[in-house]
């Protein structure tokens, strides 16, 4: 069973930008409400897609450059990557269904 990867400002490029298949990136953090709501969302998301989306997450208090790069403003932000190019921007907690819907046609 496949979890989200937890990725960093050092292993951003590596794990997400440079990835051979698209990556849904979770942008949260441990004191937000909304996030802790959607997380067993992405986490059945990882066991779902397995190798076929890396799913990932990112603590935006840990990790605040890339948060930067990205403009994540609010959180839970959720962007799907594809080819190491941001394809899509979810900002609020998502039902599953929204986001199958939005990786379906990626994959």
């Amino acid at each position: 069973m496949a979890e989200p990867v937890h990725v960093s400002d050092a292993t951003f490029d590596s794990e997400v930008i440079n990835s051979q298949v698209p990556v849904l990136v979770d942008f949260w953090a441990d004191w937000c409400g909304p996030c802790k709501m959607l997380a067993p969302v992405v986490a059945d998301l990882a066991s779902e897609y397995g190798a076929r989306v890396k799913v990932a997450k990112l603590d935006v208090d840990a990790n605040p450059n890339i948060a930067g790069k990205f403009g994540v403003m609010s959180i839970p932000t959720l962007i799907l990557f594809k080819q190491g190019e941001a394809v899509q921007r979810l900002v609020g907690y998502q039902p599953k269904s929204t986001l199958k819907a939005k990786l379906d046609p990626m994959v």
